[in-house]
Formats: C-alpha cells, structure tokens, sequence
C-alpha cells in the first residue's frame, strides 16, 4: 500500500493533477490520502455511504491521462452509475441493484482520468433539500455537525468542503448543486439544459430539469470538469450550443463591465432571512467596487402557479422513478421500501391523470419563459441562494409528521381518489421557504451558480447565486474567478 501524500488537502484537482505530471507525486498516494480523510471523519459526517476502495487502489496503479489523471472523487449516489457498483438513489427500494454500464457522464470523468473512491449520501430519490435519508441517516454539515449539508448532493457538498476530495459530482434538479454548495461553503454550478449528457440509463431526468455536474473548491475545477464531460452524446434529448472555447480558458479572462441585475425579495415564498440579505448586500459591494453596474430587479413571475405545477409534476416524477427501480430490480415497491413522505408522492402520482401531469409540465415550462426574457436583460441575475442559514438537521421534518403521512396513505389508498395537489401546500411550506430561489433555473434551463463569499457570525456558510443566459456559462465562469481572486475562499476551512 502507498504511503499518503501529506499535502493533499493544499491543492484543488488541477493542482494535485500537476503533481502528478510532473511525477512529484503518484496516484496511489493521492488515493491513499483521500481514503484516509474519508475513514477519519465519516463516522461524524455520514457523508460517504459506500466505499470503492479496492477498485480505486486498482486505477491508481494503472496508467491514467487526462486533465484529472490521478485526482481521487466521489460520486453522488444518483444518476451517476458505475458499472457493476451499487446505485441506492438513498432508498431501500433499490436495494441490491447494481448498474451494468457506466452512464455517460462517469464514462467522461473516467476518460478525464478521476478516480473514483466511493459514492455519498444523498435524500430518498434526492427529491428534498436536505439529505437525512432513512436508509442511510443524515449527513452532517462540516461547519457545524447539527446543521445540514443541504441536498440533495448533500454528501458530496461535505466531503469537498472537508477536503476528502478536492471534487465531487453532483446533480441539479431543483437545486441540488447549488443548495449543498451554499451550505457547505463551496462552488456549485449547475450547467444548461443539455450541456452534459444524461443517458444512457436515463432519458431525460425530471423532464429535462435536471442536470449533472460537480461540486468543487475552486472555479478552474469546475470549469475544467464542464469541459471534460460536456457535448453531444447518442440519443440525447437536448444538447446545449457549442462554448466559444473551453471553460478552463474563461477563467482569468475579464468579464468586462457587467450590468448585474439583483432580485432579494423571493418569488416562491414569503421572506428572506437577514444574513442571506446580507450576503447579496455584501456581494453588490464587491461588484460595484469591481466597475460592475448593479441594479434592483424585480421579476414579475406567478409563483403560486408555479409551485402548484412544480408539486404536480414531482408526484408524477416519484411515481414514474419508483416504477423505475420496480423495473430494474425485478421487485415491486411497498410502503417499507419507501419513505412515508416519498409513498405518499408515489401514490399522489399514480392518482394524477396523464394529463394533469403534462399539464403541469407545460405551465412552468410556460412560466420559465417569462424568467428566460427576464435574465436576456442583464449579463448575470443575483440573488440568494437559500432563503435561510443551514438549517438544523431534522427541522424540515418535524416530530410526528410520519405518522399523519401514514394515515393520508391509508385514507389515499382505501378511496383511490387524490385530492387537489393544493392539499399537500403545507407540508411543501417549510421547503419553499428555504428554497424560494434555485428550482427557476431548473426550469427554465438556464445556468447558475453558487458562489461562497459570504459567512454569518456563527461561521456558516451563506451563497449567493448568480443566473446567466442559457448556454453561456462562460459569462458565469469568468465572473466567478474574478470574485474568487478578490474574495479567495479556499482558506477558509471547517472546524
């Protein structure tokens, strides 16, 4: 066994990909060191759920090229398959079902010569903003142990915040990149409709909403990754226009004078907690002292008719994913396999008519619209990430709410008739308000980003998210790496 490269934790994926090159370290030390962070802080984070090691210790020895040749990772368990490893999506329904091929996105990171350790913690289905799954328990926060990560790529947002890694992948349905980004203290972008593939096990994730990338420490990485998995592939159903030129280059480049429109006040839900106030407060300073034009920027956008249509269209997505995992492991799903909150989506979706789910696609895909006319106005959109800090784990679950689930299933199954989605308002209220701003971009297909410039005075993490035009994640990328050299973030570590 290789000894451990003792300063792993200094450098971002490109930087330990150098060393590499330039043979001043090897690929089994940088595994070696990855192997050991993760085995000396899991027990408190709960951050990986299942090792890869051997298969790692393996790749290392082996010859690698590549802009990541060597440079360990983890995958968010989701989405992400790797042949002949288990894939969970943080549910017992899968349990014991291994994919038989890579999916397109891991082909890629592979090609960009990552090697993979282990896969990480991620909600039921991912379909919360936190990850405190039954099946593998909760992933805890690095910057404070009782808060979450976020979700729903909560553990990989904890393991590159608590430099196990100095990269992890992620996916974005609603803001599952973003969310534990903003939480966790890192960089999280979530690229355009179609500018990485999706297939070949999956057709079009959340009808299209969602979309896979990387949490990262620093902005080259994530630009360098975008570069390495991004383009065409058989049968996808989107794919995004062709950058001027790669990522990687964009960053270092001036973003020029950008005219930044600045929206606080949230239009999904009701109110904005001060410190994320004060993030965006603090980041319009910076732009401006940075030759930026920052305005006020008011979207005008029916947020009650988005969120009844958002609803609708997730009961439909949990009833089609939990026929998915039925398919692939042969089995059929019962209540003990699911989650009671994720069982009475599934049987809201089985209830749902073809049409009214369509219906509901159509509606925000027709609302997105007014958000894509919105953003062509300005060179960037600023506003919260998150309405609120890291919340405490278990707070958007509150005691008890299991067993009034349980009855509504019980009430649901007996009549086989489904109320109004407007009935499931309150127990969506406590999630909305945490996060009022992210699920836009997933509809409209439009790249955004969290950026951590900001911490409160009990040394938490509070992002800002900036949206860009679709397609032109460069604008973001160059605008990011200006805001990561006048405000570096890479020394600011977890306790």
């Amino acid at each position: 066994m290789a000894a451990a490269f003792q300063g792993f934790e200094e450098f971002d994926g490109l930087g330990l990909a150098q060393l590499v090159r330039k043979r001043e370290v090897a690929p089994a030390e940088l595994v070696e060191a990855a192997l050991q962070r993760i085995e000396a802080g899991n027990a408190r984070l709960n951050a990986v759920i299942h090792r890869m090691y051997d298969s790692a210790r393996k790749r290392a020895a082996g010859a690698l090229s590549g802009p990541f040749a060597g440079v360990p990772t983890l995958l968010k368990d989701a989405l992400a398959a790797y042949a002949g490893e288990p894939l969970s999506a943080g549910s017992r329904v899968y349990a014991g079902w291994k994919p038989d091929r890579h999916s397109y996105l891991v082909e890629r990171l592979l090609e960009a010569g990552l090697i993979v350790v282990g896969k990480t913690n991620v909600p039921e289905l991912t379909i919360a903003p936190v990850t405190e799954p039954d099946r593998f328990g909760p992933t805890r926060n690095p910057w404070n142990l009782g808060r979450t990560p976020g979700g729903s790529s909560g553990g990989s947002a904890a393991a590159v915040a608590a430099r196990w890694v100095p990269l992890a992948s992620g996916g974005d349905g609603g803001g599952s990149i973003r969310i534990p980004a903003s939480c966790c203290g890192v960089f999280g972008l979530k690229p355009s409709r179609g500018r990485n593939p999706c297939g070949p096990l999956e057709g079009a994730p959340w009808e299209g909403f969602s979309a896979e990338h990387a949490i990262t420490r620093s902005v080259r990485d994530s630009a360098a990754i975008l570069d390495a998995t991004s383009g065409p592939a058989v049968g996808e159903f989107c794919t995004a226009p062709r950058p001027e030129r790669p990522f990687l280059e964009e960053v270092g480049r001036s973003p020029g004078r950008l005219r930044i429109g600045v929206t606080i006040e949230p239009v999904l839900s009701a109110s904005v907690h001060p410190d994320c106030r004060a993030a965006v407060e603090d980041a319009m300073s910076l732009l401006e002292k940075l030759g930026h034009q920052v305005e006020d920027a008011r979207l005008d956008f029916d947020g009650a008719a988005y969120r009844r249509a958002n609803t609708t269209m997730m009961c439909g997505i949990v009833a089609a994913d939990v026929r998915d995992a039925e398919r692939r492991t042969g089995r059929k799903a019962s209540r003990k396999d699911l989650e009671p909150a994720t069982w009475l989506l599934r049987t809201f979706g089985e209830l749902l008519t073809a049409g009214a789910h369509d219906a509901a696609v159509r509606e925000q895909l027709r609302l997105a619209k007014s958000v894509s006319a919105f953003v062509e106005r300005f060179d960037a959109w600023l506003s919260p990430t998150l309405a609120a800090p890291p919340p405490a784990l278990g707070s958007l679950r509150p005691p008890g709410i299991d067993d009034v689930v349980n009855r509504w299933i019980d009430q649901l199954e007996q009549t086989k008739l489904a109320p109004p989605v407007e009935a499931l308002d309150p127990a969506a209220e406590p999630l909305w308000s945490f996060m009022p701003y992210t699920s836009l971009a997933n509809a409209s297909g439009l790249p955004s980003m969290s950026v951590p410039l900001h911490w409160n005075r009990e040394g938490l993490p509070i992002g800002v998210m900036f949206t860009g035009r679709y397609g032109d994640e460069a604008a973001l990328f160059r605008l990011a790496a200006q805001l990561e050299a006048a405000r570096p973030w890479a020394s600011r570590r977890p306790p």
